[in-house]
């Protein structure tokens, strides 16, 4: 059991529990193997820097989860989840990364052990974390057992946000304010890219409000000038200079809660163009955030903003938006909904995203982002960051 101030009470985990099987019963399968952590993490508390090595939550239609994971990490595990501790299996050192052995051979003995031998069992192959030997090893050691496709299966129940996590989210919006406002203070011609960074990762780790900073699970994107023409490049040690734009897509992070959020910092004059890219921009994002509502579907909030960018004469052909929340590398979105045309997921109260309007131009990048609260009535910005283009 935890021996510290759990993230969310029990009976928390146990909605979750039921809303998730659920979901099981419909899809005709009599338990998951879940190995993303994220939802690892939500259903059963787990959390620990360990999914490098496999690793999974067992969910069956009765009775507590099972955590299984290699052996040195059943101690974090029972600090961190939920259950007994007889929930908690680990498998022995010598199937890490070992290739005369998988990690899967001992998971099917324990699915066996928990009555799965002939069962129909959900896992989530198109995840990062879920291999191809290690599908193949279940097949294998399991032969009379059905796998089923559950990707996104826990994904989806995640979408709407208790008030707890609400409040986790809104304590990492104060963490990405700060960010930003140590990048206007600090940043300067002449400053080492990698220094701005570090001041980035001190701000986040430091926190806000009282809050501590959790480890973001993206990296700081932080290109500038034609690096920034590309959405995912980093940094080096080039010094910034005067004359270009440098966006800043970071986040801030509490208790595995992501809120994500980008500005553009332009040294100098800011050229017209820049100007018209910042008015069309801000413009979509007003018009996106007026369908930001129940009811709604995610491609109007798309509709909307891209309709208002073509007649200001700019086109993003990729998607604007993403569905956030607890998150772990290599990514802090939910990969579930997204803004663009064709998603027809219709907007609910309590579902966050990250409406994220960026361009890219053929000589730099412009990002101007938010985190966002569908409510009863609308949305909410999770963020009082100024929306504009900063300048020094």
């Amino acid at each position: 059991m935890t021996t510290f101030e759990a993230n969310f009470t029990t009976g928390e985990y146990l909605n979750r529990i039921d809303k998730t099987r659920s979901k099981i019963t419909v899809l005709g399968l009599d338990a998951i193997v879940v190995s993303d952590p994220s939802n690892m993490s939500w259903l059963s508390g787990y959390d620990g820097w360990s999914f490098y090595v496999h690793q999974g939550v067992i969910l069956r239609q009765e009775g507590e989860p099972v955590w299984w994971g290699r052996g040195m990490d059943t101690m974090g595990a029972r600090r961190t989840v939920f259950m007994q501790d007889d929930c908690i299996r680990g498998y022995d050192d010598t199937y890490v990364q070992n290739p005369e052995k998988h990690p899967m051979e001992d998971l099917s003995r324990l699915l066996s052990e928990l009555g799965l031998t002939k069962a129909r069992i959900g896992v989530e192959m198109d995840n990062y974390y879920y291999s191809a030997a290690a599908h193949r090893t279940l097949e294998q050691c399991l032969p009379e057992a059905t796998f089923q496709d559950a990707t996104g299966l826990v994904n989806w129940q995640r979408a709407v946000k208790s008030e707890r996590e609400i409040e986790y989210m809104r304590r990492a919006a104060r963490i990405v304010e700060a960010i930003h406002d140590r990048i206007l203070n600090v940043a300067e011609p002449g400053m080492r890219k990698n220094d701005l960074v570090a001041e980035i990762y001190a701000a986040g780790i430091r926190g806000a409000d009282g809050y501590w900073g959790d480890y973001p699970a993206i990296v700081p994107m932080a290109p500038s000038g034609m690096d920034a023409t590309a959405p995912h490049l980093t940094w080096d040690d080039r010094p910034m200079i005067s004359g270009e734009a440098t966006f800043f897509e970071v986040a801030g992070a509490h208790r595995r809660y992501q809120c994500p959020q980008s500005r553009t910092l332009f040294f100098g004059t800011v050229p017209q163009k820049y100007r018209d890219a910042e008015a069309a921009v801000l413009d979509g994002i007003e018009a996106g955030l007026e369908q930001a509502r129940p009811g709604n579907h995610a491609e109007d909030i798309a509709n909307a903003f891209n309709a208002t960018l073509n007649k200001a004469g700019f086109v993003k052909d990729s998607r604007c938006g993403y569905a956030i929340g607890i998150s772990y590398p290599p990514d802090w979105g939910e990969r579930t909904i997204s803004f663009r045309r064709g998603d027809m997921t219709v907007l609910e109260p309590g579902m966050s995203f990250h409406f994220m309007p960026a361009l890219w131009l053929e000589d730099g990048g412009l990002e101007i982002t938010e985190p966002i609260l569908i409510t009863e009535d609308g949305c909410d910005c999770f963020c009082d960051t100024p929306r504009a283009l900063f300048v020094k």
